[in-house]
């Protein structure tokens, strides 16, 4: 790929948190986990609207668009379980 059509980039800083609290989330009991799952795709949903607002080019806008569908469902998937009314993985 050309020089002025970049694919991967040095990750930014909501990326960064949404994998530092993705792995805290893994480590944490389950209380501390919610919370660092939270942060984790909040910050995923922020680094998604940075992408598809001011992306380098039409693919990381689209994956800027693919990893805000894919916190939101996570966001969701959450709600829907803290309420009781999430269907089983």
């Amino acid at each position: 790929m050309p020089r002025w059509f970049p694919i991967f980039q040095a990750p930014n800083p909501p990326l960064i948190v949404a994998g530092l609290a993705g792995a805290a989330a893994t480590l944490a009991d389950r209380r501390y986990s919610r919370v660092a799952r939270l942060v984790s795709n909040l910050a995923l949903l922020v680094w998604a609207r940075e992408e598809v607002a001011s992306g380098a080019n039409w693919f990381r806008r689209l994956l800027g668009l693919a990893g805000g569908g894919y916190a939101v469902s996570r966001l969701l998937q959450a709600a829907g379980s803290r309420c009781g009314t999430a269907s089983a993985p």
